[in-house]
């Protein structure tokens, strides 16, 4: 009797062991060669494609995401054509400013950060973070932690990227602190452009 017990005993503790190692978080390399880039996603991302306009044209933007739980982890990219490059700080201001704007217009708050980034010979440059509060009658319901980062392809092409994660339902918790926790944080130093 007491060897079924424990062996019922040791394959419940299996079975436990086997649960809690299983991840939520399915964590898989993309690697997005139309878009020049590596990065790691926490789950298998949906793919699209729209244009958007820009200038008096039409500019082809890609957007990989994937939802877990309460967060949407998300690359958004843009190629901008050489003889656009003039015109990048603009692009650039602008995807800033619809963001930064939004948060600060809800009563949120936006939080700066220096940060780096890897390129795909593993060359660390600088970056910004953006952690954002974003607030609906006067308590936080989104938080954002967003960096935009644009590379000059050989052809002279620019493309900008788009980094993200939005957490919903945020409670009272603080972008920054939740934002830079392990889970947040491997998706952004994972993600590699080339």
């Amino acid at each position: 009797m007491f060897r079924r017990v424990s062996k019922a005993a040791t394959v419940l503790a299996a079975f436990i062991f086997l649960i809690a190692c299983s991840p939520k978080l399915d964590w898989r390399t993309v690697q997005a060669p139309q878009e020049r880039y590596t990065a790691l996603f926490p789950g298998k991302p949906d793919k699209l494609e729209r244009r958007i306009p820009y200038l008096d044209q039409e500019l082809l933007q890609t957007l990989e995401a994937v939802k877990i739980d309460d967060d949407i982890y998300s690359v958004s990219t843009i190629q901008l054509p050489a003889n656009q490059s003039a015109s990048l700080s603009k692009l650039l201001s602008q995807l800033q400013a619809n963001l930064i704007d939004r948060a600060k217009a809800s009563g949120g708050v936006v939080t700066v950060e220096d940060a780096f980034y890897k390129i795909a010979d593993r060359q660390r440059l600088p970056i910004k973070d953006y952690f954002l509060d974003l607030k609906s009658s006067g308590t936080s319901q989104q938080l954002m932690r967003v960096r935009w980062i644009n590379r000059v392809a050989p052809n002279g092409d620019i493309w900008v990227y788009q980094i993200s994660v939005l957490h919903m339902n945020a409670g009272t918790e603080n972008a920054k602190t939740l934002l830079s926790k392990e889970e947040y944080e491997n998706f952004f130093s994972d993600f590699s452009p080339e």
